[in-house]
């Protein structure tokens, strides 16, 4: 299996409320060929927890690349996404806004909050998976992620 240049696994964060999805995105990535630790969140407010280290999230690992859904309980997607972009400690790590939302606005608004792709998930279940593994082929294979510290 393939990891970052010093061995350690890809560190990816998930926020996602289904749990469903959830499920089959780490059936994915726990076939892959890179190593990797899989974090799930499950909603906005969880998912900034997790990123500040705050709370039972104390001493977890950086994400190299965060999943984020953007119809989310708590604190949406959205709100998360500009969060992210807006905090000078996290606003390099890579977020892949991966949702059922197929509406203009939340694609336009993605992008504008600086969101590094947009994806669509497709209800189909063997294609929901080849868009995970389309995901971890692109983003911890082909792309350099920058490096996993706080600067």
């Amino acid at each position: 299996m393939a990891a970052t240049p010093y061995g350690t696994p890809v560190e990816i964060l998930l926020v996602e409320d289904n749990a469903g999805d959830a499920d089959l995105a780490r059936e994915a990535l726990e076939n892959s060929k890179i190593r990797n630790t899989l974090n799930v969140v499950g909603d906005g407010e969880e998912a900034m927890a997790f990123l500040r280290g705050a709370g039972k999230y104390a001493g977890a690992l950086r994400p190299d690349l965060i999943l984020l859904d953007l119809n989310l309980p708590k604190k949406d997607g959205r709100e998360v996404l500009a969060e992210i972009k807006a905090d000078d400690d996290l606003k390099r790590i890579p977020v892949v806004i991966l949702t059922t939302s197929q509406v203009e606005e939340d694609i336009l608004r993605s992008y504008n909050l600086h969101a590094n792709c947009y994806i669509t998930k497709p209800i189909d279940l063997h294609q929901f998976l080849n868009v995970i593994r389309t995901i971890e082929e692109f983003w911890l294979t082909i792309v350099k992620l920058p490096p996993n510290q706080a600067t």
